[in-house]
Order: structure tokens, then C-alpha cells, then sequence
């Protein structure tokens, strides 16, 4: 049995603690926030995902709260014609054992805190610094406290705090894209078919509208994207500037600006890209989701790399005593790396099924049972 602490208490994070559990370690999340909130808005769980909560035993929770997109569109920005379709719902868990739902993050992270050994999460507790030595990691949080630890796991996020301990500061680069995000009722968009995950693509790549159902298809989430060099604010929390959005997509198809027309309000932030870490691990130490790989958000792998991760972990780590993790975190790099990075690579582009259908080397991908040789 490792003693093992994780720093971030997201969802990436809380699903390697349920993992990390169930194959018998003793594992103490800390996170900085006092409490969870509905911080955030959508998420949107591929098959991949799905499958691999289903092993962590949440996926029925999840199910009682999401909606089931019934198909993945692809439309042009004018015509509205057509360009590509994927059927999900039930042909989704026929092909990948598991649908794809989407749903509000703060119902994910409500299902996952549940999950968890009961009294292992500590809210309100943040790391301030890390300390290494050839046994064991350290984590010195704000309070003044210290925790050692057979390995400490990095889950926290895109300004990963343990990335700057092992790799220096990471210099993204701002792709000249701002995305918005807005969560409207579905009752204000009449006459419109609201069932599926629909991508309008524009004239250019800076420009697209997407939107999927949430909360059993009660609201519907709507995320779209326009060039604005001048704002580098990486931030998911920046009020936006609805009528200027809508402006700028006034020459779309009448459905695509409906979804924006009923948006009260929208929240900004600018895109960046990051290349691919060479490594993940030091001492004792090690990184995932996020804080290894963060993405842009164009093939909506972000959540599910966090959770496969957090699966591969903790089989790479299942049997081991503390003087083999180092084995441990070599298996679970190797396992690891080359599909993110395939995934971080290609979420760049934007060009994600969008003539074509072939999503099965991302959906059929399953964390329980990929080798680890």
C-alpha cells in the first residue's frame, strides 16, 4: 500500500483518488477551495470517459442528471447543410460500451466527492510548496503544515503549481482565439432541434457555434469562438460582451445566431496551446490531466484525459510497494503520453470530424483494459 497525496481536488484529481483507492492505497486530496460551487458550466463526457467512470462505479449517478446527445452534427456556418454525422446515444454504447453525456461540471464533481473514502478530502487546504528526496514528496501547504507522502500527484490544473517544481514555467502561446460559453433554457429556443451536439463551422477556423443539451435537455450550452488578438486573459470566470458576439456571426444561418440571440450573458476566455511535455515525472512525483496536458477545447478531451489518466495511474501503481514507484510512474508515462499528446496535438487544428465520422481511435479507447507493457 502507497501513502499518496493529491494536490487539486477537480475532477481529474478526484477520479485518481477513487482509483487510487480501490486498488488499496491510502490517498488525501487537498484542495484550495472551502467548498465546491457551480463553478464552470458544461461538460461534455465522450464514451471513453464515460467508460472508464463506469469502472469508478459513478457512472449510473451521472446518468440520472445528464442528457444523452442522440448524434455529433457537423453544419456549415451559411447553408446550415449537413457536412458530417455520428449517432450516439444508444449506437454510441453498442460500438463504445458507454454513451456520451453531457451535463453541468458541478454535477460531475458532486458525484465524484461522493465516491471518494469519506474524510480523505480537505477543502480550504493549499500548497504552497513541494520537496523531494529519494524516499518520499512533500507538500507544504499555506497553514504551514507539512505531508510527506510515498508519491505526491500533481491534478491541479492548467497552472499546475507541481509543473513548476519539476519544469520551470511553461510559456503558452495565445492562438489569437477568444471562446465564450453561455447556459440558456432550453424553452427559449422553440422550433429548434436541441437532441444532439451540433457544430456550426465558419468561414474560418477562429469562427464556430457549438451547442449540446444539458440537464436532461432542460438547458442547452452554447460555446462559440471569434480572432481577437488584443486579449490574452486566461481566465474561465471573464464576463463577455454578448452583442459584440453576436455581431460578429451576423452573417451565419438563422439557427446558428438564434442560439446566441438568447444569450443574456456569456463568459470569455482566450485560447492558448501548449506543446507536449517530454516527461511528467520526478522524484516521487508525478502529473495528470491538466496540469501534463491542458488543451484546447475543439475535440472536448480535456475531462476525459484527466480521467483516463487517473485510471492508467492507478493500475500502472496497483501492487507496489513505496520503493517502486518510480517503476510504476515509467508505466504509467508510457501507457500515456503518446495518446495525449496525439489528442493535445490534434485539438489544435480544429478540424475534428469535420467532414468525416472516424472517431473511433478517441471514443473506442478503454483506460481499464489498454496494455501497460
Amino acid at each position: 500500500m502507497l501513502n499518496i497525496g493529491i494536490n487539486g481536488g477537480g475532477i481529474g484529481g478526484l477520479a485518481a483518488a477513487i482509483a487510487l483507492q480501490g486498488a488499496g492505497h491510502r490517498v488525501t486530496i487537498f484542495e484550495q477551495a472551502s467548498q465546491f460551487g457551480r463553478v464552470g458550466a458544461d461538460i461534455n463526457l465522450t464514451p471513453n470517459a464515460v467508460r472508464a467512470l463506469d469502472g469508478l462505479g459513478v457512472g449510473d449517478r451521472l446518468r440520472e442528471t445528464a442528457a444523452w446527445p442522440t448524434a455529433r452534427i457537423s453544419r456549415a456556418w451559411d447553408t446550415g447543410e449537413q457536412t458530417s454525422y455520428l449517432e450516439m446515444a444508444g449506437k454510441a454504447e453498442r460500438d463504445y460500451g458507454a454513451p456520451q453525456l453531457t451535463m453541468h461540471r458541478a454535477d460531475v464533481i458532486a458525484a465524484l466527492e461522493e465516491a471518494v473514502v469519506p474524510d480523505s478530502l480537505q477543502l480550504g487546504r493549499q500548497t504552497v510548496a513541494y520537496e523531494a528526496d529519494a524516499s518520499a514528496a512533500t507538500l507544504v501547504l499555506a497553514d504551514g503544515s507539512r505531508h510527506r507522502f510515498d508519491l505526491v500527484v500533481g491534478a491541479d490544473g492548467i497552472h499546475s503549481g507541481l509543473r513548476r517544481f519539476l519544469f520551470g514555467e511553461d510559456h503558452p502561446q495565445f492562438t489569437g482565439i477568444v471562446s465564450y460559453r453561455a447556459v440558456i433554457p432550453s424553452e427559449r429556443l422553440p422550433g429548434l432541434d436541441l437532441g444532439a451536439f451540433v457544430k456550426w463551422w465558419g468561414p474560418s477556423e477562429d469562427l464556430q457555434i457549438v451547442s449540446f443539451p444539458l440537464n436532461r435537455g432542460r438547458e442547452i450550452f452554447v460555446f462559440a469562438t471569434t480572432a481577437q488578438p488584443e486579449w490574452s486573459q486566461e481566465s474561465w470566470t471573464t464576463p463577455g460582451d454578448a452583442d459584440a458576439l453576436r455581431a460578429r456571426y451576423r452573417d451565419f444561418h438563422p439557427q446558428a445566431r438564434a442560439l446566441l440571440q438568447a444569450c443574456d450573458t456569456v463568459l470569455a476566455s482566450a485560447l492558448h496551446v501548449r506543446d507536449p511535455l517530454p516527461a511528467w515525472s520526478g522524484p516521487h512525483m508525478t502529473l495528470l490531466g491538466d496540469a501534463c496536458h491542458p488543451m484546447m477545447p475543439f475535440m472536448a478531451q480535456g475531462a476525459g484525459m484527466a480521467i483516463e489518466d487517473a485510471v492508467v495511474l492507478a493500475r500502472s501503481l496497483e501492487g507496489l510497494a513505496p520503493m517502486e514507484v518510480e517503476v510504476g510512474l515509467a508505466r504509467y508515462e508510457t501507457a500515456r503520453r503518446q495518446r495525449t499528446a496525439s489528442i493535445q496535438i490534434g485539438s489544435r487544428c480544429n478540424q475534428w470530424l469535420k467532414d468525416g465520422s472516424n472517431a473511433d481511435w478517441v471514443y473506442g479507447y478503454d483506460a481499464w483494459h489498454v496494455s501497460l507493457n
